[in-house]
């Protein structure tokens, strides 16, 4: 599961959908739907907020709004709720950490997408977060920290 901090802008089609199917799964485990995925990190900083089902909610609104922009047609009845009313806060590291690991993903599977994206300077946030001073997260896997 990977639940970018990115501006859903960046994600490629196939980065989108995913995201998206991804979104929908964290919606599900937040609300205590499955089995599976109860503690997948990446749901730690919505356990975090007053209402983790309303912030899965926003995100997954500002996926859908990209998609809508794209010409995609996303099912927007499978978001049950949004409105958290507040962004969440997301450290500068994880947002550079981030922005490395979708650079190597475009490299690999998009490179079209990443050269049309050209050349980024300053990243911006999924709409859900604001960026603060700070390191990778620490439910972020990462296999050296030192970078």
């Amino acid at each position: 599961m990977r639940l970018w901090s990115l501006h859903p802008r960046y994600l490629d089609r196939q980065g989108l959908t995913a995201a998206w199917r991804e979104g929908l799964l964290a919606q599900a485990v937040l609300a205590g739907r499955t089995k599976g995925y109860r503690h997948h990190p990446q749901l730690h900083r919505f356990r975090e907020v007053a209402d983790p089902s309303r912030a899965v909610g926003d995100y997954l609104s500002a996926l859908l709004r990209e998609a809508e922009r794209r010409g995609y047609r996303y099912d927007a009845s499978k978001v049950e709720a949004m409105g958290l009313g507040e962004r969440m806060p997301l450290a500068s590291g994880q947002l550079a950490h981030e922005w490395q690991h979708l650079v190597r993903k475009l490299q690999a599977r998009s490179p079209q997408w990443l050269e049309g994206l050209g050349h980024v300077i300053d990243v911006e946030p999924h709409p859900l977060f604001v960026v603060v001073a700070g390191p990778v997260a620490p439910w972020e896997v990462v296999t050296d920290r030192g970078r």
